[in-house]
């Protein structure tokens, strides 16, 4: 070792070692270390703190086994999120959270990669991996997220050129990086789809609203390579095959977990599981959401972008585009509520001061699903 190198330190962050249990999030578990609930050789653990395979972790007064530690199963579910759910696991005014319907895992726990208010419908992923949470969500790895919105009020051609160039809101600038007008609306009622690089709260309805405008309805159809497709009904979940979580895991520079074999018995129970999920969906007592009418018919899919080649989609663009939807035309195959697609995985930014800058150039595009 060169004298000017400095030792690497031993074993590996507490909190990352909890976090690839399933615990809870890497950023989650740092706050149960700052609250003193987790003790390492039976003193109160500090942030950064150093771990190896020999030293007894404790959380909350329940010492930790060392093959929980030394495992962990990397599970993915995708939901399909209805409006009127909250992104909690406890509600003090008992309201319903999106962890009422899920199975319960056999190990750890289910984490939500992001959040969606109340009112927001759509696409949520959930995993028991910590460590694939953190970096879905930490702004280094760049997971762009395509809305389909409907805004209420008169859009101009200066409105959505402010939207992609940046705007000032409460807690920094923030931008679209991209947006494109879709089928359905009428009057001052319009679709569109637009996509942001970061998980910040309520960041969609909030850059609308900058413009004066109102957002009547928000679902959320794509997070980096996972798209919502029109098979997996509001209030249900699926739980991603091997495939689909190694391209996940890639995406964020993880290497590939081995899923463990499920026994016939199991999988049976969670298709039932399923199907006790799958109840209609009342939308605040008033509205029901109807299924999507088939394009095949020639007939169009409120909130649903065109599909126009990836040439059209840049041309005079910048930053990450609307992403091509996956065809809804061919229905004699049947597919796979989660719909995913390999792409060389990325490398994250080097790290440094957030400064909340809207996201610029250099961003990768979104994409559809291989033909």
């Amino acid at each position: 070792m060169n004298e000017h190198e400095q030792p690497r330190p031993a074993g590996e962050k507490l909190q990352k070692v909890l976090a690839r249990m399933g615990l809870a999030s890497r950023r989650e578990i740092e706050t149960w270390i700052g609250e003193g609930r987790v003790k390492v050789n039976g003193v109160a653990a500090t942030l950064g703190q150093r771990v190896d395979s020999h030293d007894a972790i404790a959380l909350d007064g329940r010492l930790l086994k060392r093959e929980e530690i030394a495992g962990s199963v990397r599970r993915v579910l995708i939901y399909n999120k209805p409006d009127g759910e909250i992104c909690t696991r406890d509600d003090p005014e008992g309201r319903p959270t999106v962890f009422d319907r899920l199975p319960r895992p056999k190990e750890g726990r289910w984490i939500n990669i992001g959040r969606l208010d109340i009112n927001t419908t759509g696409l949520l992923l959930f995993t028991t991996d910590g460590e694939l949470a953190n970096r879905l969500m930490h702004p280094s790895y760049q997971m762009d997220r395509e809305y389909a919105v409907r805004v209420r009020g008169e859009v101009t051609e200066e409105m959505l050129e402010n939207l992609k160039k940046g705007v000032m809101l409460e807690d920094g600038p923030a931008k679209f990086t991209d947006i494109k007008e879709a089928p359905g609306g009428e009057g001052f009622n319009h679709w569109y789809h637009c996509v942001v690089m970061e998980g910040r709260n309520r960041e969609v309805r909030r850059l609308w609203e900058s413009q004066g405008l109102v957002v009547s309805r928000l679902k959320r159809v794509r997070f980096g390579p996972v798209f919502l497709t029109s098979n997996l009904t509001m209030g249900r979940w699926r739980e991603m095959d091997q495939r689909e979580v190694d391209i996940l895991s890639a995406e964020v520079g993880l290497t590939p977990q081995a899923l463990p074999a499920m026994k016939e018995k199991t999988r049976e129970k969670l298709d039932r599981l399923q199907r006790k999920s799958a109840k209609p969906v009342d939308v605040r007592g008033k509205r029901v959401l109807r299924p999507a009418k088939d394009e095949a018919a020639g007939e169009a899919r409120p909130g649903r972008a065109p599909r126009k080649g990836a040439d059209e989609r840049r041309e005079g663009g910048r930053g990450t585009p609307v992403a091509e939807r996956p065809s809804d035309t061919k229905k004699r195959q049947p597919r796979p509520a989660v719909e995913l697609a390999d792409r060389p995985a990325r490398k994250p930014r080097p790290a440094g001061p957030d400064k909340r800058s809207p996201t610029g150039d250099g961003q990768r595009p979104g994409f559809g699903r291989k033909r």
